[in-house]
């Protein structure tokens, strides 16, 4: 049970968000902009990013609900995800993902430790300063939004059913689609590609 309201059999970040349309709003916006906006880096990418550090901070419901809209964006292959989600520097993505990876999984312990090496490391690897700054500003956010869930002891379901609605709905619509937040012609936008 949630330490606050909250609607009775919304999931997670869901629930926090219809009770409280004033923050929820830019939440919402930022996401969209930092997993859906233009970025070097594909929304699956992004998503995995999200799913790493979640998985991290030992967020069931955030883990759980970006591997799923991961696999969704990369036509279903959670096998790709559990590897990054559980230990991406043996899993079959790009040295530059890997590189990027290592700077989120840092910045979710304690960001003060992310290290001109780490930098550079990336940069070898081909990361521009637009890879590096969405990689830091992603696992930033997925910190808040892990400790935001968390917290609050929002309801986090133990069947994957749920998970694969949001899944399928965020890898579809984005971010702008909670009902009463957002005008109903940007809760249908389609927004960046698999």
């Amino acid at each position: 049970m949630a330490h606050i309201e909250v609607p009775p059999g919304v999931p997670g970040i869901r629930s926090l968000f219809v009770n409280h349309p004033a923050t929820a709003k830019p939440m919402c916006e930022l996401t969209e902009v930092l997993l859906r906006g233009p970025s070097p880096l594909s929304p699956a990418e992004r998503e995995l990013i999200a799913t790493r550090v979640s998985r991290g901070n030992e967020c069931v419901f955030c883990t759980t609900a970006h591997a799923a809209t991961a696999a969704h964006l990369l036509k279903g292959d959670r096998k790709l995800v559990a590897d990054v989600s559980e230990h991406y520097e043996t899993a079959a993505v790009s040295p530059k993902l890997k590189a990027l990876l290592a700077v989120a999984d840092k910045v979710r312990k304690d960001a003060r430790t992310v290290s001109t090496r780490d930098i550079d490391a990336a940069r070898k690897e081909g990361a521009t300063d637009a890879d590096i700054h969405d990689t830091v500003l992603i696992a930033a956010m997925f910190c808040m939004f892990n400790r935001y869930v968390d917290g609050l002891a929002a309801w986090t379901p133990e069947e994957s059913a749920p998970y694969e609605e949001i899944g399928s709905r965020l890898a579809r619509d984005g971010y702008l689609t909670i009902p009463g937040l957002f005008a109903p012609d940007s809760a249908r936008k389609k927004t960046g590609s698999p």
